[in-house]
């Protein structure tokens, strides 16, 4: 019985086998064995070709990139700073008050370039203040500062370009007399200087450490949008909150890294109005200079230079006439950048 059994499986195994084959040929009158004429395939290929695809079809298909890396367009970055100072007094024979002190930066940016275009803007917006416990509270940095610049190759190094620059302050500021009265002589849009320029971008180069920006066809808005006196103030007519301008605009960017922990950043700008006094020029000159101390902490060095013939400035004797207005603050401060930032 078991033999019987055996054989029957063994008989359907190879019953089962050779089941394909025997499906392609039948047996003739006489008992020869004729092939039976194959079914025409769909897919156009051999059958070779198509026994190969019937094959792979039970094979996973991995996914091959030949290309490499997609191409990156856009370096996206942004830098955090902290700079901190406090200063407690005792019994101090040689005189003097204690403070607190603490000063915001945060710097932005978002550049994208491919082939001959490109188009970079940039964000820094700073904000610091001193607790002077025999004065009280005094704003010591207040700055909004948007660019945004684009560009496209004319040839070489020169690039036809379109720029955008904002400026304004987050809060009010206030000037102290003598018995520590505040007068306040700004605030947020007054005042507030929009920018719009076309010309030509020189960046000689690699194009990262040097560029110049001519643009002679530029046009400025100044808006203070206070009372008549603050408009007066910074060269607007008592009634007008706004005033235009349109004149020529150069710009210098410098940056570099003279060894791997010293770094400089300068821009120059400098603007000529066409309508009125044309030779007066105004100039704004920022310089920031940091040295790394390790990943998170560095000593930063800022100066930032105004001069403007319709800013008026107040002097000892109560007359108010253009001045050079120029700011320097430095400390030791905690950095975190956030993503591939450059300054």
């Amino acid at each position: 019985m078991n033999r019987f059994l055996k054989t029957t499986v063994v008989a359907l195994g190879i019953l089962l086998i050779s089941a394909p084959v025997f499906s392609q040929v039948k047996i003739g009158f006489w008992g020869d064995t004729i092939k039976k004429k194959p079914e025409p395939i769909q897919s156009g290929l051999s059958k070779e070709q198509e026994l190969v695809r019937l094959v792979g079809l039970n094979f996973p298909t991995p996914d091959v990139d030949y290309g490499g890396p997609s191409p990156k367009f856009w370096t996206i970055g942004l830098n955090d700073e902290l700079i901190f100072s406090q200063v407690s007094l005792t019994n101090w024979a040689a005189g003097g008050s204690g403070s607190v002190a603490l000063n915001a930066y945060v710097n932005g940016m978002a550049n994208y370039a491919k082939g001959k275009m490109y188009w970079d803007n940039r964000a820094q917006l700073g904000y610091g203040f001193v607790q002077n416990y025999d004065v009280g509270y005094r704003k010591s940095e207040d700055r909004i500062i948007l660019d945004s610049k684009w560009g496209y190759q004319a040839y070489k190094k020169i690039y036809f370009s379109a720029s955008m620059n904002f400026k304004s302050q987050f809060s009010p500021g206030f000037n102290y007399n003598s018995k520590n009265e505040a007068t306040m002589k700004s605030k947020f849009l007054a005042p507030g200087y929009l920018t719009l320029g076309l010309g030509m971008d020189w960046k000689p180069g690699n194009g990262k450490v040097f560029s110049l920006n001519f643009a002679p066809l530029t046009g400025s808005m100044v808006m203070v949008l206070a009372d008549s006196a603050l408009r007066v103030k910074y060269g607007n007519k008592f009634d007008r909150p706004f005033r235009w301008e349109l004149g020529a605009q150069l710009k210098a960017t410098f940056t570099k890294n003279f060894t791997k922990n010293f770094k400089v950043a300068s821009q120059l700008s400098l603007f000529s109005d066409y309508m009125k006094n044309p030779a007066n020029i105004v100039v704004y000159w920022d310089v920031q200079a940091d040295y790394t101390l390790n990943k998170y902490f560095k000593a930063s060095l800022r100066t930032n230079l105004i001069y403007d013939d319709k800013i008026k400035i107040t002097n000892k004797e109560g007359r108010e006439r253009p001045k050079v207005q120029f700011k320097e603050i430095f400390g030791l401060s905690f950095s975190y950048t956030i993503g591939t930032y450059k300054k």
